[in-house]
């Protein structure tokens, strides 16, 4: 091809791109009265210039912001004096959010036609690799848009499964396996969270540290299977004694359990203690080697009113020293640990008083 003659087609192919690009209605001049082309997403062959200047225009006012036309390859043919053939390969970024064209290879054929002293368009074939463009529409943004809402319900179904299945496996790391109530973790944060309530507020807070008499001989005489039945079972005692919305149980490991009481002072706490106790004799598990012949419990009750100079913990060590004073006593019953007395023990900061249902 001629040096000229190749310009010539390169000004032609380069002044339909602008206007395209642009969204020049000059450009519907250019095409000639015997025109036929292929929209860009449309299997159907237009043959009417009519009918393409309003495929045309359908497709400006689809998207009437400038395009930017990003071209890979051209290549150029002269066919006779009087006709040529560009074909242009290009990527295509419309004026939107999504960039769902801007990575796909589209392809444009030309055929520029000299009629009189005028170079006009006489076939436009383009070829888009995405989906089928829906009637009264050039580019198929129904389709991506149809898609967006699809992908957008999906992401948002699967942010909701996400969602549920972190807080089941949140759920399950604060649940204890065996019980079904709440294990030593939760009760370590909960214990945290309302100790610094109750400092803020100069409220009691009371804790129950419950053991279960002679777990070890019960599991060695009436089987694993009898103790694990035996444990779900108190769990779920403790659990129905913490009645108000604060309060819950807790397994604190093997057969020691904890109740935590906000607010609650000390007659509050050895009130539950004492229906704690009553209700383990009505559930009536036989055990051979404890006077009564029934499964039993030793409570250790504290109540104290958090200050700045104490941890947590000594909530706990208080209780575990009530625990300890149960025991000594002969278990199936319950002790205070209270701070309003002097100590009567070196060992111990604070002031034990054993306790049991009649003396309430």
């Amino acid at each position: 091809m001629r040096p000229e003659r190749q310009r010539l087609i390169r000004a032609l192919f380069d002044e339909y791109i602008e206007m395209y690009a642009a969204r020049d209605d000059r450009l519907t001049t250019r095409f000639s009265e015997n025109f036929s082309g292929y929209a860009g997403s449309s299997p159907v062959l237009v043959k009417d210039v009519a009918e393409w200047i309003d495929v045309t225009r359908q497709d400006f006012a689809q998207i009437p912001e400038r395009l930017g036309i990003e071209i890979l390859d051209l290549s150029m043919q002269e066919i006779g004096e009087q006709c040529a053939i560009v074909t242009a390969f290009f990527h295509i970024h419309l004026p939107l959010p999504d960039k769902f064209l801007a990575d796909e290879t589209a392809r444009l054929v030309l055929v520029f036609q000299l009629e009189g002293k005028d170079w006009k368009i006489v076939h436009s074939g383009i070829s888009i690799p995405y989906r089928q463009a829906a009637k009264g529409e050039i580019y198929p943004l129904k389709s991506l848009h149809t898609r967006n809402r699809e992908l957008e319900a999906l992401v948002a179904e699967r942010t909701r499964e996400l969602q549920t299945a972190n807080q089941k496996l949140e759920a399950l790391s604060y649940t204890d396996g065996l019980t079904g109530i709440a294990n030593r973790r939760y009760f370590d944060s909960q214990l945290a969270r309302e100790w610094n309530r109750a400092k803020r507020a100069s409220h009691p807070l009371s804790l129950l540290l419950i053991d279960i008499d002679h777990f070890k001989e019960y599991n060695d005489h009436y089987g694993h299977l009898a103790g694990d039945a035996c444990l779900q079972a108190f769990a779920r005692t403790f659990s129905e004694t913490a009645r108000r919305g604060t309060e819950f149980a807790a397994r604190y490991g093997g057969e020691e359990f904890v109740v935590l009481l906000p607010s609650a002072n000390e007659q509050q706490a050895l009130e539950i203690a004492s229906r704690i106790q009553h209700t383990v004799w009505s559930l009536q598990f036989p055990h051979k080697k404890m006077p009564r012949g029934i499964v039993t419990v030793s409570i250790g009750v504290s109540t104290l009113i958090p200050a700045a100079h104490l941890p947590a913990e000594e909530l706990i060590r208080a209780a575990d020293w009530g625990l300890y004073q149960a025991k000594k006593s002969g278990r199936d019953t319950f002790c205070l640990v209270s701070e309003r007395q002097p100590p009567t023990d070196d060992d111990c900061p604070f002031n034990f008083r054993p306790q049991s249902d009649h003396n309430l």
